[in-house]
């Protein structure tokens, strides 16, 4: 194997820190796109709900009538 020179070393090193960086900025975007997707549908559950609960009053209301 060849010995390696300071510039190789460092070159490496730039390499390596530039991979890392990438991965950390590709991990937050798929964390951010997955904060979002839950976000949207606790949304909808939450809509669901509510939906479920004007339905639930209507009915209590048409049956006092």
């Amino acid at each position: 194997m060849a010995q390696r020179t300071k510039a190789d070393r460092q070159a490496a090193a730039k390499k390596g820190a530039a991979t890392k960086q990438r991965k950390a900025a590709q991990k937050g975007a798929a964390d951010a796109k997955s904060s979002a997707g839950s976000a949207g549908k606790a949304a909808v559950e939450t809509a669901k709900s509510l939906g479920e609960a004007i339905k639930q009053g209507v009915k209590a209301i048409t049956k006092r009538s």
